[in-house]
């Protein structure tokens, strides 16, 4: 019995839960439809209140007429009047249109206001640079000046010539935009008069003209197809022919970097051949030159003889007796150079203290032998 109570209890929660699902379900289902009825009633509403062209009996009668349409489930004893599906489209289209015709003029209203809140702000920003330019030149001309101690009595009449030459440079300015801005003026003027006078031709010609020139354009256009392909034919050829003349440069560089190379190892390799050929020309002349003494060695070794012993000795002993001679003869040199020394010394003292007078007959002697000697 109690297995039998709680199956019936919890068939009845899951059947509850169920339809508390189905209830959910259909409440937002209900919600989405409503959601779609307003927005059709919006509608409805905006492209009635938008023709204002019906009195107000049928505005009513109209009104009426909708709420019947956009209200289904509601049973009435009188002839309910829907609008079908085409009146519902073209009341649909109308509104789109109007929407879009309303969303061109507010982007074209608010491209304008933005424009001219841009003109505004670069004229600002111009009207800020050449403030801060002003600041700037005053500062340098006459701020500076009058910062400096040195020059604090200075008269105002730099200050005034200064503050008149800016308004007559601004007066010229002035001058030159009016004349300008006249210009402008005339030539937006000549430009209405040319497009007054072609709308006049244009609405003078007829529709042979019309064909004529429909034929004219579709020539041109075909024309102008036919050169669009022949430039980019010509495009890709030039294409072509760059990465052709790059691939060329890249290789001349690489010989002419090659050919730079060649030459500088041919001009070293000639210097050195230059230099083997002296050192071979000077190696020849050194080999004649030592043919040549060998060949007198050779020549005195055919016609030398040994000399004999005794007289060999005899030579000897007379080339050391002429050594010592030699060396015995170096020291008297050496003596007399130093007495010679001695003597000039003297020499000296005795004229500068005889005073050029005539040297005593036994100096001379002295002279004469030591010189002998």
């Amino acid at each position: 019995m109690v297995s039998l109570a709680t199956m019936a209890e919890t068939t009845e929660d899951g059947e509850i839960n169920r339809d508390e699902k189905q209830l959910v379900g259909l409440v937002e289902d209900l919600k989405r439809s409503n959601a779609v009825l307003q927005a059709e009633i919006d509608m409805f509403e905006r492209y009635i209140t938008g023709l204002d062209l019906q009195p107000q009996s049928e505005n009513y009668e109209t009104s009426s007429q909708m709420e019947i349409a956009t209200s289904p489930g509601r049973k009435t004893k009188a002839k309910q009047q829907l609008l079908t599906l085409e009146q519902k489209c073209d009341v649909a289209k109308s509104m789109h249109k109007q929407m879009t015709e309303d969303l061109k003029r507010a982007k074209d209203l608010s491209e304008r206001e933005l424009d001219n809140y841009k003109a505004t702000l670069e004229e600002a920003d111009m009207h800020l640079a050449e403030v801060k330019k002003e600041c700037c030149q005053f500062d340098r001309d006459i701020g500076k000046a009058l910062r400096d101690k040195k020059s604090v009595t200075m008269s105002a009449e730099k200050v005034i010539r200064y503050i008149e030459d800016k308004v007559k440079a601004k007066e010229s300015l002035i001058e030159k935009l009016h004349q300008k801005n006249a210009a402008l003026l005339a030539y937006k003027k000549k430009l209405q008069i040319q497009l007054k006078q072609q709308e006049e031709m244009g609405e003078g010609l007829t529709a042979l003209d019309f064909e004529q020139l429909k034929f004219g354009n579709m020539k041109c256009r075909k024309l102008l197809d036919e050169q669009n392909l022949r430039r980019v034919e010509l495009k890709l050829l030039t294409g072509k022919t760059l990465h052709v003349l790059n691939s060329n440069k890249e290789k001349l560089q690489t010989l002419t970097h090659e050919s730079d190379m060649l030459s500088s190892d041919t001009a070293l390799r000639a210097k050195l051949l230059m230099k083997f050929e002296e050192e071979t020309k000077q190696a020849e002349e050194e080999r004649n030159k030592a043919e040549v003494l060998n060949r007198k060695l050779r020549a005195q070794l055919a016609d030398f003889h040994v000399p004999h012993v005794l007289q060999y000795i005899k030579v000897k002993e007379s080339h050391v007796q002429l050594k010592k001679s030699v060396k015995e003869w170096e020291r008297k040199v050496e003596i007399a150079e130093m007495a010679l020394k001695t003597y000039s010394k003297s020499w000296d003292k005795l004229r500068i203290t005889a005073g050029a007078r005539t040297v005593p007959t036994r100096y001379a002697a002295v002279d004469a032998g030591l010189y002998g000697f």
